[in-house]
């Protein structure tokens, strides 16, 4: 089914999703015609060659489904190169960036690093994806050319590492479950939402939630009736993050919630978005494998987990109040000055929508966790909401 409101996507790439659907469909008839939506979307992200994010097509810029931050203006990625300074300063010149996109934020923090007298020995970059690999190569050979003996692409984490480790728009591409609390006789349920099979399609099936879901389910703030999602997997990642890294500290930039937020009453429905093209959507079995699919982080889940581990929790914040800490308006009026042509204008504009709270300056949040580095940090002198965790 096509929605009328989304461009038809190349002959190509439906065919590359009907490809994905068979094997899909395969694996819930296997399972006994369900499978959760974890691994739904486990596959439609990152199923070998199919997947969103392990296909050939163009997911970043404006030829692709979405702009991140790093995108819109070096600024950015010359802010943030002012927060992992000091925390490469108090461990190891090592930096590990999580899904480097496009590899614009590698190229500008390792120039913005080797500007400010600390350009990292090594800089490796954590990347599952062939077509973002290849080019993060190619952006990185264009603008920071300089540094490629520098630069190593791993398909998983050191089993040790001190330095920095940076997460931009990684946690909510991670698989998530979703749930359906209902009242039943005074007492709620909780089901699992997963996906079946209706003449040969998937779409939503549920079934009661077991185990350590259910248990993780009962341990929320919600009152039923309720929908929303729980996500294991970003929780098991940075708590694994967590116990190899010896010392220095993890930034993960993402957009979520603190946990009473993310389970207000008022986002019954849950926070499960797709993207296609610059449009966002609610359907996340459109054409499988074409749509980025992601949730909101429950930022309290990611601070207990590196807690957990042995981390200190060193400071939460939006991302307005921490690129404002690290001198992002400094860096914008050295490079722009008093003039208004159109490319000072660009710069303006980007920065206003990096901190603007109506835009992205409110909807990100920036968690450091850490071991054996000092406190207070630059993103979070001022604005830290630790308390609201």
């Amino acid at each position: 089914m096509m929605h009328a409101d989304l461009p038809e996507p190349s002959a190509a790439a439906r065919a590359a999703s009907d490809a994905l659907s068979r094997i899909i469909g395969a694996e819930i008839v296997a399972g006994g015609g369900w499978m959760s939506f974890a691994r739904y979307m486990e596959l439609a992200l990152y199923a070998p060659g199919l997947g969103y994010y392990s296909g050939g097509s163009r997911k970043l810029g404006a030829d692709g489904d979405f702009v991140t931050a790093p995108e819109l203006t070096p600024l950015y990625g010359q802010a943030l190169a002012r927060q992992v300074a000091q925390i490469l300063a108090a461990s190891s010149p090592l930096v590990i960036e999580a899904g480097a996109g496009s590899g614009r934020l590698a190229a500008d923090l390792l120039t913005a690093l080797d500007a400010l007298g600390c350009a990292p020995g090594r800089y490796l970059i954590l990347e599952l994806s062939g077509e973002l690999r290849a080019r993060q190569q190619a952006t990185l050979a264009e603008h920071a050319p300089r540094f490629a003996d520098r630069v190593e692409w791993l398909e998983e984490l050191p089993e040790r590492f001190s330095g920095c480790l940076v997460a931009n728009e990684v946690l909510d591409a991670l698989p998530t479950h979703a749930l359906r609390w209902d009242a039943e006789a005074g007492a709620a349920r909780v089901f699992e939402r997963g996906v079946g099979l209706t003449a040969g399609q998937p779409g939503w099936a549920e079934r009661p939630a077991t185990g350590e879901l259910l248990a993780a389910a009962g341990a929320l703030p919600v009152q039923a009736p309720y929908r929303n999602e729980i996500n294991r997997a970003a929780r098991l990642w940075v708590g694994e993050l967590s116990r190899r890294l010896e010392q220095g500290a993890l930034l993960l930039i993402d957009y979520g919630l603190p946990r009473h937020e993310l389970y207000h009453p008022q986002r019954d429905g849950g926070t499960l978005r797709c993207h296609y093209r610059h449009r966002m959507h609610e359907d996340p079995f459109w054409l499988p494998g074409l749509s980025d699919i992601t949730t909101h982080v429950d930022f309290t889940a990611a601070a207990e987990a590196g807690f957990d581990a042995g981390l200190d929790v060193l400071g939460y914040t939006s991302q307005a109040s921490f690129l404002i800490n690290c001198g992002i308006g400094e860096l914008l009026e050295q490079r722009v000055g008093a003039g208004e042509s159109a490319t000072e204008l660009r710069a303006r504009g980007a920065v206003n929508v990096l901190i603007s709270p109506n835009e992205m300056g409110e909807l990100f949040k920036v968690l450091a966790l850490g071991r054996g580095v000092a406190t207070p940090l630059l993103g979070f002198a001022r604005g830290d909401r630790l308390h609201a965790l």
